[in-house]
């Protein structure tokens, strides 16, 4: 394949969706849904696509099926957008292995996340520094901060951006891209205070989209009046062991997976979790009735 967009550099901005993985009802790999699901992801706009993260469930993946999905995956994004590959690894060998393998495939950049164990600051820049140095320099590197799996605390809490925002006036370094997550539950505060955009799984990317437009229009007020819509579905999302069923049930009700099963041990939904939702989609479409902002699939049910 090859590769029409440039690798993953300090520019970056936008939103990235982090991609869901999906499977079948007997937790087969599904590549049909898979071409529905990147199509879905272009079609809302998104600068940016991550794969295999946290919410890929790569963890679940067996290393042949991590590159087959990721070959597949590419080949259906074919360049129209930069795409940055989760490669997080507990041996940096094998890190390395599937780092070079993506770029060759025609990834834009990887992504990587601490490894449990490392506590102190000093720690995580060794390992860090150690990776980034077996790589080499034509790799880009994201650092995926996500503490809740990994234990690992990069940048924990709003005023750490800030920070590393102004540091290259305040201490002399270079200016790096920095793309929120947290499910995109303080998306506007974090673009307030100087994030690059947002890297994050919600099911309705449109949102997402449409804010940081706003943002960049000068119109943050705005944006944050359409994301008070969204807010309870953002929260809702964030349950703890629950969030990534909510997130492939929201994607099947908008027709784009045929399932929404998570690889065992994964979290599924009950009856109740199922009659909690669509209240949560009701009350969704009525607000957005009194909108002129576009109304999302899957909302009747």
């Amino acid at each position: 394949m090859t590769r029409s967009n440039p690798n993953l550099d300090e520019t970056a901005c936008g939103v990235y969706i982090i991609s869901a993985t999906p499977f079948s009802d007997d937790g087969a790999l599904d590549y049909t849904s898979l071409d529905r699901l990147i199509d879905f992801y272009l079609d809302q706009g998104v600068h940016g696509l991550t794969l295999l993260g946290v919410m890929g469930e790569a963890p679940k993946l067996s290393s042949e099926e991590q590159g087959q999905f990721m070959h597949h995956a590419l080949r259906r994004v074919n360049g129209r957008r930069p795409v940055i590959v989760g490669v997080s690894n507990s041996g940096i060998d094998n890190l390395v292995v599937l780092s070079r393998e993506a770029m060759d495939a025609g990834a834009a950049g990887v992504m990587v996340s601490g490894i449990p164990g490392l506590k102190t600051d000093e720690q995580v820049y060794r390992y860090f520094s150690q990776v980034i140095h077996a790589l080499g320099p034509e790799i880009p590197v994201c650092l995926q901060d996500y503490p809740p799996t990994t234990t690992v605390y990069l940048c924990p809490g709003h005023r750490k951006l800030s920070s590393l925002r102004r540091a290259p006036e305040t201490e002399g370094v270079r200016r790096v891209s920095i793309l929120s997550g947290n499910g995109g539950l303080y998306m506007p505060q974090e673009l307030r205070r100087g994030a690059d955009g947002v890297m994050t799984g919600f099911a309705f990317p449109g949102l997402l989209v449409s804010m940081y437009e706003m943002f960049m229009a000068d119109q943050a007020d705005d944006a944050e009046d359409l994301y008070d819509i969204y807010l309870p579905l953002i929260r809702h999302e964030q349950q703890f062991g629950l969030g990534l069923a909510l997130r492939k049930e929201t994607l099947r009700r908008q027709g784009v997976l045929a399932s929404a099963k998570s690889r065992d041990p994964g979290p599924s939904l009950d009856q109740d979790d199922l009659e909690e939702l669509q209240c949560l989609f009701d009350r969704l479409l009525l607000k957005l009735k009194t909108t002129d902002h576009p109304i999302p699939e899957g909302l009747n049910g």
